[in-house]
């Protein structure tokens, strides 16, 4: 049920909340606050308050031109539990926000209207909307006596092994914990393969609010971390030798109340799995656009350690019914449970952006009734020259600078994220790979240093 201003007045007074946050995101999906008093919470929710967008990351135009307003999406209000703030005195509440000109004009370069703009197109061509599950994995490390993250991990388990000492798995369930109560929709949570590494999975619901979550998400984690003494990381490979850390987007379309993946005839007798043309178009899209958006999909210099074979992380093009190895997995459920995985993205992305690229690349294979190969059942690391060829597996970009490379060469990812944050984006990780590039490593010393 929608909220309104009035009601969310009422909860603030009656729960006695303090201060009132107002949350969007920059163009790198890191989590920007304006913390507010009671005196402002009116102003707050009729949109007023202002920001100087020139301080954040792909927002700034001009220094003559840079105020920003805060328009809050009532339907993202929440008190968090006081437990997950225990040094405030009275409870604190959050607004997620879009960005707008002073003008009231919705701000182009914001990543959460950047994925609105998607989500109308699917509603455009009739559907309902994209809903999306998601299986975020991360890292819990120890943190140093002055406070510093330390890649120490707190446990030696295992993926689904229960440590009842562990520090790690104390802290994972106060997060779910808090999580529920702020009312995301959890469906498991359990440790993952590598020691330290953990994963919280939220369950399915329309692409906007799971971005929310996830941010919403990343937030708690790292907030219930540090009270453990611990420092939850959302880096795809901060250990080598041991499984990068995944977000895993599970994707359907629903069109009129129901599941457009799911063909329960059989009709399509190419591949007898039940999904419909619609679903193998979607599929066709991202199988289409994969190399392009994999650029925000996965941001960062890390991300492609992560993307290397042997670590249960995609590096190549490729769909199944059946094997992990495929970056595109579509799980056995039938029905309503009908749906690709998307193994590709990492938990580093903006999600918002992420959502929208992952969006334009399915609905392009929709528009343009695009159709995959077949789908491989065996692992694809295993597969020969000719059935490469025949499946029409390509390799993923293996660095950051080959990822832009792809992204500026396609035009249907440039087009979903607009000229503005296209520009912005492309900016920040010019930068980000030439600082990587001109550093000197620990590895170069070690390797070269006494041989030369």
């Amino acid at each position: 049920m929608a909220r309104t201003k009035q009601e969310i007045l009422r909860e603030l007074k009656e729960r006695q909340v303090r201060f009132l946050r107002l949350q969007f995101t920059d163009i790198l999906g890191l989590n920007k606050v304006v913390e507010l008093p009671a005196n402002q919470f009116e102003k707050a929710l009729d949109g007023e308050i202002m920001f100087d967008g020139s301080s954040i990351e792909g927002f700034g135009r001009t220094e003559e031109e840079s105020d920003m307003l805060l328009r809050p999406d009532y339907q993202t209000f929440l008190v968090y539990p006081e437990d997950l703030e225990p040094t405030t005195k009275g409870p604190i509440a959050r607004l997620i926000c879009d960005i707008a000109y002073p003008d009231g004009k919705p701000f182009e370069g914001d990543p959460r209207q950047v994925l609105k703009r998607q989500v109308e197109r699917v509603k455009r061509l009739g559907f309902d909307n994209l809903y999306v599950g998601s299986e975020v994995e991360f890292f819990l490390f120890v943190r140093s006596p002055e406070g510093q993250p330390i890649p120490h991990t707190p446990d030696r388990a295992g993926y689904f092994d229960l440590a009842p000492t562990d520090k790690g798995e104390e802290a994972r369930r106060a997060m779910v914990d808090i999580l529920q109560r702020m009312g995301l929709p959890i469906e498991a949570a359990h440790h993952e393969g590598a020691p330290g590494q953990h994963e919280i999975d939220l369950k399915y619901t329309h692409a906007l609010e799971a971005a929310d979550h996830l941010t919403t998400l990343k937030f708690v984690a790292k907030r219930v971390a540090i009270h453990y003494g611990l420092h939850a990381t959302f880096m795809p490979k901060p250990i080598a030798g041991l499984n990068g850390s995944g977000l895993h987007f599970h994707l359907s379309l629903f069109k009129e109340g129901a599941n457009a993946f799911f063909e329960p005839q059989g009709k399509l007798k190419v591949w007898p799995h039940q999904l419909s043309k619609t679903a193998l178009s979607f599929i066709a899209g991202l199988f289409e656009h994969a190399e392009g958006l994999a650029a925000i999909t996965n941001p960062l210099v890390n991300s492609y350690k992560r993307l290397t074979p042997g670590y249960e992380a995609p590096t190549a093009v490729s769909w199944s019914v059946s094997h992990r190895s495929a970056m595109i997995r579509v799980p056995k459920r039938r029905g309503t449970s009908t749906r690709a995985e998307f193994r590709l993205p990492d938990p580093s992305c903006n999600p918002y952006l992420a959502l929208a690229v992952i969006l334009a690349a399915g609905l392009d294979g929709l528009e343009n009734q695009l159709t995959p190969p077949p789908p491989i059942e065996r692992n694809v690391y295993d597969l020969s020259v000719r059935d490469r060829r025949k499946y029409r597996v390509s390799e993923m970009p293996g660095t950051l600078r080959e990822a832009l490379e792809a992204l500026q060469k396609n035009r249907v990812i440039r087009a979903a994220l607009g000229e503005q944050v296209y520009k912005d984006f492309l900016n920040a990780k010019r930068v980000e790979w030439g600082s990587y590039r001109t550093a000197v490593h620990q590895w170069e010393l070690e390797q070269y240093l006494a041989e030369y």
